[in-house]
């Protein structure tokens, strides 16, 4: 028997239910829900899962932008035994087509629009390319041919019993797959990095080590399709009877005014998240209640803004994590020194291990020094959905993880994320693979070849550039690009500059030197960082 109990991702809100009922748990617009509300909300999203045909096993797509029945259903897939995989909102005709099919979603769950953003008129145009949907569910008005919305979609739930929903939530397995999170590697398409319910341990005992309790109030603007806001804000809030205050987007004085208003004690995000906070608190200062936050710390672009945060707001703790590995699988601790806070990134937690190599022979190397760190432990991902080989490429025979992070584990103990030794681009905090635009583009009459790389931006870390070889009398401009790419992908992953060359640089293989061409756009543009 294992020392540690194995809980279910569907019995999270009933749990919360019973030890909480009453306390507030989830606030949008005005609305409020308590536990005990939140837990019927998910029964009932549940059994129209159930009466919709949805088996255990299935795979569920959530396309929806932080909204409450995201939260609703963040338990009740995993409550009838389904497999919740969270669509990027910034996802267009492409990747939407691509994700969904690639996961092999038998239902997709998605809004209409969100502002701007029309996610109709995106479905109406791909899912006659996705068989494999038999069910498309929608909030909002303007539906989609075959469409049921979603009031219709929960009264055909109201045939299931509740003896019906209980016995399917007790068939559970936690040792199964629960959630697909899907993450852009080096790769040219994204991969679903495949979760069990045993993750739910390490966000348990986290919990213990930040402190976290029901009288804590989240700021839930994250959005819930990235690891970090569905299992650090929602799910911690579930699992310790906390409060989440819940924003669609993430609106800078929006979020202060209600932290302010709700009397949050907890805030979380990147450091463009806290740089963007710290702007608008400075000005226009609000009366807040901060006790802790979650940054993402260590890297160098990220020192300045942890220091101010702790000065600005409260006192906040870092750590390591990704898609593959389940968010903050290293953590510090609020006791731990400012320095230790907001230039490292914490230790592995209990029975998870680290080691670092050198890349490039595998050597692994001794304290204080840089190299690519691995991975191994319960939250480790079960490999990527239906890519095997791209499995195979990440995790090693004993199990280790090839994160493909640049990292070294100081005297102190503490973990530093250095940057990424994969070809990988981090735009506010979203992944971004260059190989995937590279493909996109060279489809584009007039390029010949093309190269993308990542150029500092003050704000959100890095932006892509692409560097373009074009045919004679071709005329390509970033315009030409942004034409090309816009409504397609997501628009992180749209170049920010361009510079048209004569040829690329190669190494002797027929590579292209990307070093080089980081190095080209420094000299041409600048180094915004040290201006």
């Amino acid at each position: 028997m294992e020392w540690f109990a194995k809980r279910r991702f569907g019995d999270v809100a009933a749990e919360a239910a019973r030890k909480w009922g009453d306390h507030q748990a989830l606030v949008f617009e005005g609305q409020r829900w308590t536990h005990a509300q939140v837990s019927a909300e998910v029964d009932r999203a549940a059994k129209a899962l159930i009466a919709a045909g949805v088996s255990v096993g299935d795979h569920v797509g959530v396309w929806l932008v932080n909204r409450p029945e995201w939260v609703f259903l963040q338990h009740a897939i995993p409550r009838v035994g389904a497999v919740t995989v969270g669509l990027n909102t910034r996802y267009r005709t492409d990747d939407v087509a691509y994700t969904v099919d690639q996961a092999d979603c038998s239902v997709l769950i998605a809004a209409d629009r969100s502002g701007p953003v029309d996610y109709g008129s995106m479905l109406a145009q791909v899912m006659p390319d996705l068989p494999k949907v038999q069910t498309l569910v929608m909030l909002g008005d303007d539906l989609v041919e075959g469409a049921v919305g979603w009031d219709a979609f929960l009264a055909a739930g109201d045939a299931v019993t509740d003896e019906e929903l209980v016995a399917r939530a007790e068939s559970v397995d936690p040792d199964q797959p629960a959630l697909i999170i899907f993450t852009s590697g080096t790769t040219s398409l994204p991969k679903g990095a495949v979760h069990t319910h045993r993750v739910l341990r390490n966000s348990l005992e986290r919990a213990e080590v930040l402190g976290h309790t029901s009288q804590d109030v989240h700021m839930s603007y994250l959005p819930l399709f990235h690891a970090f806001g569905y299992a650090e804000v929602s799910l911690m809030a579930s699992l310790t009877g906390a409060s989440q205050i819940l924003t669609e987007a993430f609106v800078p004085d929006e979020v202060l005014d209600l932290a302010a208003a709700e009397g949050a004690t907890i805030l979380h995000g990147f450091d463009t998240h806290w740089a963007d906070l710290i702007r608008a608190q400075q000005a226009r200062p609000r009366d807040l209640q901060l006790r802790l936050g979650t940054l993402a710390a260590g890297q160098d672009s990220s020192t300045a803004v942890a220091y101010q945060a702790q000065d600005v707001f409260c006192p906040t703790v870092s750590g390591w994590g990704m898609s593959e590995s389940w968010p903050f699988t290293s953590v510090s601790h609020p006791s731990h020194t400012a320095e230790q806070r907001s230039e490292a990134s914490g230790y592995p937690m209990v029975d998870l291990e680290f080691k670092i190599i050198d890349p490039e022979s595998g050597r692994e190397l001794p304290t204080d020094t840089p190299g690519e760190l691995l991975f191994r432990g319960y939250c480790r991902t079960e490999g990527y959905y239906n890519k095997p080989e791209a499995t195979a490429e990440a995790i090693d025979a004993d199990g280790w993880l090839h994160s493909g992070d640049m990292v070294r584990i100081r005297p102190d103990g503490h973990l530093v994320f250095m940057g990424r030794n994969k070809d990988m681009l981090k735009v506010g905090g979203e992944n971004m693979a260059p190989a995937e635009i590279e493909g996109r583009l060279s489809d584009l009459d007039g390029v010949v070849e093309v190269a993308v790389v990542g150029y500092p931006d003050p704000r959100l870390g890095e932006v892509p550039v692409a560097y373009v070889v074009a045919a004679p009398g071709a005329e390509i401009t970033l315009d030409t690009l942004e034409s090309h790419l816009r409504g397609r992908v997501a628009s992180f992953k749209i170049p920010r500059h361009i510079q048209v060359v004569e040829e690329l640089p190669m190494t002797s293989s027929g590579k292209v030197r990307k070093v080089e061409l980081r190095e080209m756009i420094l000299e041409t543009l600048g180094d915004p960082n040290h201006a």
